[in-house]
């Protein structure tokens, strides 16, 4: 690990990672669920700044959902809100599993950047 990756608790933005299954039958109404949330989420909840939706290239019932916060501890706070479980039920109803990871960006690169 370099000098400027510290183990100790970063303060970088967060990373929130959803892995999903939706069987084929519901991935309609899966991806009408969060066209539905998705810009009430986008430009209401206080530190998102941006969400991907992903299906898998090898498996069409695998589904992706990441999310970026400017801290990890606004998406715990949103989280932790009646107003997230209700306005995120009609994309879990949908859902046969889900595996939830969060994480702290502490480091990250772009093409052409170097330090």
């Amino acid at each position: 690990m370099s000098a400027d990756m510290s183990p100790a608790e970063p303060e970088g933005t967060g990373r929130v990672v959803f892995l999903i299954r939706v069987p084929e039958d519901r991935q309609a109404a899966f991806l009408r669920a969060y066209e539905e949330i998705r810009h009430l989420v986008a430009d209401g909840v206080p530190g998102h700044l941006r969400d991907q939706v992903c299906r898998s290239a090898d498996d069409p019932e695998q589904w992706l959902i990441t999310s970026e916060w400017d801290r990890l501890e606004a998406f715990r706070a949103w989280e932790a809100t009646a107003e997230h479980r209700d306005l995120v039920r009609p994309m879990r109803e949908c859902f046969t599993e889900a595996r939830s990871l969060k994480f702290t960006v502490v480091a990250e690169t772009a093409k052409g950047e170097r330090s």
